[in-house]
């Protein structure tokens, strides 16, 4: 079974319309998404103002580090459009890896080729 299925059936699903703030940067940090329907932006604050990170589409995870240190976010989240996201709680993910421990794959795959991008640069 997915992620992101383990999650539909877990009922942790939430709507967000366009422009929407998930999380903010540096906001405590307990939860993971994954993008169900639509896009999520990920910005960072600068000198210059909002700087968009990344664009997130269907099936991607975001806000994972919360889960694994617990240190406050390090970018701000925001919907681009319309879009549904599944919730991950700390204690949801500890069941679901307790239950399987083969989901951490996919967060594992997601952390490490965010790594690489870093290093890359």
């Amino acid at each position: 079974m997915s992620l992101n299925k383990s999650l539909k059936n877990m009922g942790l699903r939430k709507n967000l319309k366009k422009g929407e703030v998930i999380f903010r940067e540096n906001d405590p940090s307990d939860c993971a998404y994954i993008v169900g329907v639509g896009a999520i932006e990920i910005c960072k604050k600068t000198p210059r103002g909002q700087k968009v990170l990344k664009v997130l589409g269907d099936n991607e995870i975001f806000g994972e580090m919360g889960l694994i240190d617990g240190l406050p976010r390090s970018a701000t989240a925001r919907a681009r459009q319309d879009s549904v996201v599944y919730i991950l709680t700390s204690k949801n993910f500890d069941n679901l890896v307790h239950k399987n421990p083969k989901a951490l794959l996919p967060i594992m795959k997601v952390l490490t080729s965010r790594l690489r991008q870093t290093m890359s640069f």
